[in-house]
């Protein structure tokens, strides 16, 4: 008993001293310096006095090691054996790659490339949408899809829908003229020193090396791009110079806008600048400068001229030197002042050598003066033979209603590429839904407009359209083109007969939301992102894009119902025409090819057919057409000595044209 008691008390002290041993304690996790650092030498924990440690020889140490290393092993192997092979995760994997995707976006946007942004966006829609799997069948799939929504909405994309109707951007030729450094030629650089001396302008022109190169760019290499942008500027130079005198700037920026866009509204720049002034979105509206889904003002080249000059005079006011202030409005004028403070020097040529600036800052002055200088002395650079097109002349109305600019180029028996060139700041093919638009029309036409339009119901506008009549045109022919009743046709146009005049309009009251070649479409595999706006709803999206309710539902994972609360951005695919793979397959079947071949020639289904041989000559030769921007469908039965009603028939009875449908054309032999 005694010899049981004593080795009771030696065992509870020994288990006192071991719980009294001190646990060293992590730290605090705390953020990772910006500059390395040398780690000190980790420091032993603090012991108390009273409780030492009690040391462990190195022999002790290896030999309890052992045995559980030993253990360890032998468990992870048996683990490894027991344990069946993975099965494959599509799920998993499709996140993966989407998320990668989508992190590329993030990286490109917050390094300013919007455009490549976009893109990888896209990709990351199109690669959760564009897959087998139903969003809503898996928590992982939804809750990628929301994260993503919710993050790109939160960014500042410039608003633009990327649909097959969006307007087509250009991109800006100062991005690639800024890229060059090209060196200068002795000879160019006297004679232009010496051309200087004998010109006006209301800049102060000053000639160096950097200026001389790029004099000898323009007039070599890059002489097609200065031809595109001196003939261009004549369209609206009359008007750029107006406002530049009214804003009280020098008339000769005007150059400056020559350089950075070549005057085309539609340009756009690496880093997301836009317009004919390439605004980025933030400065653009700190000059009044709006962009929408529908409109982007930094397009409307009054507009955007307006706001150039404004920022400009601000910014000369600042630096009190226009070659500062153009510098500022390149890269910004905290980058100017932040190269004056540095170096003390308010003058650009001095912060150019001093090499302060950025690369595409030092040569953005120097191509705008070689651009004033060359223009003012056209002859001395062999530029005699190029002329300025002609000023854009239209008429205004400013409307309150939204309207397809399909529609309104039927009313005034313009093209629908008019409209959108009168119409630059348009980023779709219909007018804002809301608030007031000023509609620029050809010049001449207001009033036939007005009249035209007027016997479209105000609601009806973004879906009617008209049809001029060709000859054999019928009311059951018009009936199968726009898939419309025949009732509904004639109380549209209040006809009491059958009979068209060729020529005539005819209003066609297409359903809202339905198009003609709806029943025939497919959708187009690139995505356009909608931000949801207050009331909106499925049945209202789904109109305004003409697709079905349904299909949105399914690309957005949404359960049903009509209501978007919550959401933020959907995911849409515009209707597009079938592609010429899928018509082609039809059109080779023997029986339609006869039947239409028959129809052509006057033959009635259903009678006798004639020999073989005849049937074989009567045979159409199928050929494949895009469609160009400004075509009709009674211009390309012309250009291929065939009718409308035969294109219609062989392309699923489409009524409305865009540029790059496909259409089969069948030209007998």
């Amino acid at each position: 008993m005694r010899i049981a008691i004593l080795a009771g008390l030696a065992l509870a002290a020994s288990s006192c001293q071991t719980a009294k041993k001190p646990v060293p304690l992590l730290p605090a996790k705390t953020a990772p310096a910006l500059t390395a650092t040398v780690p000190a030498p980790p420091q032993p924990p603090r012991q108390t006095q009273s409780t030492p440690p009690q040391p462990t020889t190195p022999k002790q140490t290896q030999a309890s090691a052992e045995p559980k290393a030993e253990t360890k092993t032998k468990a992870k192997t048996q683990t490894q054996a027991a344990t069946p092979a993975p099965e494959p995760d599509p799920v998993g994997e499709l996140v993966v790659r989407v998320e990668k995707q989508y992190q590329a976006g993030l990286d490109a946007f917050h390094s300013g490339q919007t455009d490549v942004a976009k893109q990888d966006f896209d990709n990351a829609f199109n690669a959760l949408l564009g897959s087998n799997l139903d969003i809503r069948s898996d928590d992982r799939l939804e809750n990628e899809f929301e994260r993503i929504v919710q993050g790109v909405n939160h960014l500042d994309l410039g608003g633009l829908p990327s649909d097959s109707e969006a307007q087509k951007s250009e991109p800006a030729p100062i991005d690639e003229t800024n890229g060059l450094t090209p060196p200068a030629d002795p000879k160019v650089k006297a004679k232009a020193q010496a051309e200087i001396k004998s010109t006006h302008s209301d800049l102060p022109l000053m000639m160096t090396d950097q200026v001389a190169g790029y004099i000898s760019h323009f007039s070599t290499s890059g002489r097609g791009t200065f031809e595109r942008a001196f003939a261009r500027s004549g369209r609206y130079h009359d008007m750029m110079v107006k406002i530049l005198k009214e804003e009280g700037v020098p008339q000769d920026l005007i150059y400056l806008a020559q350089a950075e866009s070549g005057f085309h509204p539609l340009a756009v720049s690496r880093v997301g600048a836009r317009g004919i002034w390439q605004f980025m979105g933030s400065r653009a509206r700190g000059y009044g400068l709006h962009h929408s889904m529908w409109v982007d003002d930094r397009q409307d080249p009054e507009k955007s001229t307006r706001a150039a000059a404004r920022h400009l005079r601000d910014l000369y006011a600042q630096f009190g030197d226009w070659y500062l202030a153009m510098a500022a409005y390149n890269s910004g004028p905290g980058t100017v002042q932040a190269a004056v403070r540095r170096t003390g020097y308010a003058d650009f040529w001095e912060l150019y050598r001093r090499n302060v600036l950025p690369k595409e800052t030092r040569n953005y002055v120097p191509i705008i003066l070689a651009v004033t200088i060359m223009t003012k002395n056209l002859s001395q650079y062999g530029f005699d033979d190029v002329s300025m097109d002609a000023p854009m002349a239209y008429d205004s109305v400013t409307i309150s209603y939204p309207v397809d600019l399909r529609l309104v180029a039927q009313c005034v028996d313009a093209t629908q590429a008019q409209l959108q060139e009168l119409n630059p700041s348009l980023l779709r093919l219909t007018t804002p839904k809301e608030g007031t638009f000023e509609l620029h029309l050809p010049a001449g036409t207001k009033g036939q407009y007005q009249t035209a339009v007027a016997e479209i119901p105000r609601d009806m506008r973004l879906w009617w359209r008209y049809h001029t009549v060709q000859p054999g045109d019928t009311l059951a022919s018009l009936s199968r083109s726009y898939h419309m009743p025949v009732k509904s046709i004639a109380t549209a146009n209040h006809l009491d007969g059958t009979e068209l005049e060729a020529g005539a309009k005819v209003i066609i009251p297409v359903s809202a939301g339905k198009h003609p070649f709806n029943d025939n479409a497919t959708y187009a595999r690139r995505i356009t992102r909608y931000k949801v706006h207050k009331g909106d709803t499925v049945e209202t999206v789904a109109e305004n894009f003409g697709v079905s309710a349904q299909m949105v539902r399914r690309w957005n994972g949404l359960r049903g119902g009509d209501s978007l609360r919550g959401r933020r951005v959907l995911a849409l695919h515009l209707p597009v025409t079938p592609s010429s793979e899928v018509v082609a397959a039809k059109s080779k079947s023997p029986a339609s090819t006869r039947k239409a071949t028959q129809t052509a020639a006057g033959k009635v289904p259903g009678k006798t057919t004639q020999s073989n041989d005849e049937d074989r000559s009567q045979q159409a030769s199928v050929l494949h057409h895009k469609v160009k921007s400004g075509e009709t469908l009674y211009s390309i039965a012309n250009t291929y000595k065939t009718t409308v009603a035969a294109l219609k028939r062989n392309n699923g009875n489409v009524a409305t044209l865009r540029p790059g449908m496909i259409l089969v054309v069948q030209q007998s032999q």
